[in-house]
């Protein structure tokens, strides 16, 4: 196992340390909060030296993006970080990185999508950017942020997926909190990587290429058809990747993240830093001699099914938590859940919350809540409550889809 050093890191700084470590030549990008500290601290690394590669100051997201594709098309190692209404202004962008399956990484420290304003954590840009095409990888906690970014650059530029990847991180509660981080030697963490191998660039004048052609009825669906399928496949690669990364640092991820479930009646599923929060509710209630447990999406696209079905389906009631207001449906990891167990005919009862709008707390108190909501649907052997409510809304407590 490679030697590791103690450091003390919020989630931004771990990921711009692993992007120096990555050897990355070109990261274009435009600062917006709460992912600003991560570009901010890149370029103080190309000032001083620390890396060769490029930083470009551009006048929005979406220029961030259209330089990224760019240079990731002349054939470089291309980076970037964003977070709402910069990801929101990136989207169309987002869409040609990923349908010219060019291995951009990109961290997004997720929060609110405006209106009204809000510069705090939630999962709004994380849902909106679902169907771009890209893979997205789920952080909890700094160190994830740090180890994710070292499997994105890996997952990316593999010839067997060739796409760009996503580093999620929440806002704040993980970008801004710092934590005790353990960090490999610059050498072995870009070995861990691998020297980057360019696939058909720009600049190969002797074999002259072209990106972003026009295919319309006659191609397009083919394209999007191998792209999807590029996307399901690459889970794969990333499981291969996790799978190096354990034995170089000992640190294991997996698609999902199972705590406690073998034998939980009552199960939560949800993503991001509300795991920790979640982790220690079930140690006190099976103190108490409950039998609960909680699932935290790893892998948000490709969506790992099989993996979440295996997890659950001795499960008597689910309780899925969005971090994202539905607009009029349910939350997107509820839908995403439900239609795992209709295909694998699982029969727990499920319910569906709403929880940590603008940054809104969770807390202990809160996720006990959940629990007991989901112990009277065990109990009952149905679901007593509506499919859907909300986590710490002022005022009356509203419900929906009774």
């Amino acid at each position: 196992m490679a030697e590791q050093h103690k450091v003390v890191w919020d989630g931004n700084t771990a990921a711009a340390q692993a992007m120096r470590q990555a050897r990355i030549d070109v990261v274009a990008a435009y600062p917006i909060t709460p992912s600003t500290p991560i570009v901010q601290r890149y370029s103080q690394f190309v000032a001083d030296g620390e890396v060769k590669g490029e930083f470009v100051m551009v006048e929005s997201e979406h220029s961030a993006m259209s330089a990224c594709v760019g240079a990731a098309s002349a054939g470089g190692r291309v980076a970037t970080a964003t977070s709402s209404q910069g990801y929101a202004l990136m989207i169309e962008v987002l869409y040609q990185a990923s349908g010219m399956r060019l291995p951009i990484v990109m961290n997004v420290v997720n929060r609110a999508l405006a209106a009204p304003l809000n510069i705090h954590g939630d999962h709004a840009d994380l849902y909106l950017g679902r169907d771009a095409g890209w893979i997205n990888l789920c952080a909890f906690n700094p160190q994830e942020a740090y180890d994710l970014n070292f499997v994105a650059f890996r997952v990316a530029e593999d010839l067997r997926v060739r796409l760009p990847v996503a580093v999620n991180q929440d806002g704040f509660i993980t970008s801004h909190t710092t934590e005790l981080v353990l960090h490999l030697d610059d050498d072995v963490a870009y070995n861990f990587i691998g020297a980057y191998k360019p696939h058909n660039p720009m600049l190969d004048l002797e074999h002259p290429v072209t990106y972003g052609a026009q295919t319309e009825g006659e191609w397009h669906y083919e394209h999007k058809m191998r792209h999807n399928h590029a996307i399901v496949e690459s889970q794969k690669v990333i499981e291969e990747a996790f799978a190096e990364f354990a034995k170089l640092t000992g640190r294991s991820y997996k698609a999902i993240e199972t705590y406690k479930t073998e034998d939980a009646d009552e199960i939560i599923i949800a993503i991001g830093s509300v795991l920790g929060t979640t982790q220690m509710v079930v140690d006190n209630l099976r103190k108490a001699g409950r039998k609960v447990g909680v699932v935290g999406i790893r892998i948000w696209r490709p969506f790992p099914k099989a993996e979440l079905a295996a997890a659950i389906k001795n499960a008597k009631t689910i309780a899925v938590l969005d971090r994202s207001a539905p607009m009029g449906t349910t939350g997107a990891l509820y839908g995403e859940t439900a239609a795992v167990l209709v295909e694998n005919n699982i029969r727990s009862t499920l319910i569906n919350y709403i929880y940590g709008l603008g940054g809104r707390d969770t807390t202990v108190e809160h996720i006990e809540a959940v629990y007991n909501d989901a112990a009277e649907c065990t109990k009952a052997g149905k679901r007593v409550k509506p499919i859907m409510q909300t986590i710490n809304l002022r005022g009356k407590p509203l419900s929906f889809y009774a």
